[in-house]
């Protein structure tokens, strides 16, 4: 009977301690939502909710007519965004794909030490690379004055954004019960059809959290794109055009402004958090969907 009590007591502890822990995490997200509505909202009042997130023109270090528009910002990050899932999400699905399922156990085990070492890589080092071998090389390929570019940057995302999706892809699909591929065999299906057809409906909701996990990471960069996208403030008309995203609009210049223009940049940091919540919601809300039907 003791030690049945001392039990119950120690489990009693034990989901206290996870029940505080869990409330801190929600805290903090809370107070990290609540100081960018304060810091955020005034600038918002000042410049006015239309030419902020519509204006076309971003001059806030001007001294006769500072202009606060962030229209080019929210374009390059959608556009940039964009373009990595496009170029990473297919590359890290069929990757993780063949590691779970097609590998030979000596090359998976290559190829995964690869993958997590290319995750522990830090993103200025990305940067670094990119700035100094791929905005070259686009250079030179494409014959124009500067390689620092949406392209640049849409690259060196997809590159960033694999390891998210490698890794957590490959563990939804080992996990799918192996009494689901061997029936599917045993129905004459091929390996790949197995795979491609059962396997992966399986493990669709660690897929798709996979690459919101991709789609929080390439939103949310900051260094690596600022060294390869050319850090100016035009609208993404090509892509060959030197950009700037929310993230590097923040980041370069917050350690000189002050006044509206620092509030500014925290009502930037409050558009780009709206944004993640708005993708995250959107995503959970088709993955749900799926679910149910």
């Amino acid at each position: 009977m003791k030690q049945y009590l001392k039990k119950q007591a120690l489990e009693r502890v034990i989901h206290g301690v996870f029940l505080l822990l869990g409330l801190v995490t929600v805290g903090c997200v809370l107070l990290i939502t609540i100081y960018l509505i304060v810091s955020g909202i005034p600038a918002i009042r000042k410049i006015g909710l239309v030419p902020f997130l519509f204006g076309k023109v971003w001059a806030s270090t001007s001294k006769t007519n500072p202009q606060y528009g962030i229209l080019p910002f929210i374009l390059t990050s959608v556009y940039g965004t964009a373009g990595a899932i496009v170029l990473g999400v297919p590359i890290g699905f069929f990757t993780a794909v063949y590691l779970a399922k097609l590998a030979p156990p000596q090359l998976k085990s290559i190829l995964s030490s690869a993958v997590s070492l290319l995750s522990g890589i830090p993103s200025v080092v990305y940067g670094l690379v990119g700035m100094l071998v791929l905005v070259p090389g686009i250079r030179k390929l494409f014959h124009i004055p500067d390689g620092a570019s949406l392209l640049a940057a849409i690259i060196v995302l997809a590159i960033m954004i694999l390891p998210s999706i490698i890794k957590v892809s490959v563990t939804a699909l080992e996990a799918v019960p192996k009494e689901y591929e061997d029936a599917s065999l045993a129905l004459g299906a091929t390996p790949v059809e197995t795979y491609l057809r059962v396997s992966v409906p399986a493990a669709r909701s660690g897929i798709a959290a996979a690459v919101v996990l991709g789609v929080g990471r390439a939103i949310g960069e900051a260094m690596a794109v600022m060294m390869v996208s050319g850090n100016a403030p035009n609208l993404p008309t090509s892509l060959f055009e030197s950009v700037r995203f929310l993230t590097t609009a923040v980041a370069s210049e917050m350690s000189y402004s002050s006044g509206l223009q620092q509030q500014a940049l925290f009502s930037i940091a409050l558009v780009l958090f709206l944004f993640i919540l708005l993708i995250n919601a959107t995503l959970n809300f088709f993955l749900k969907r799926g679910k149910e039907a």
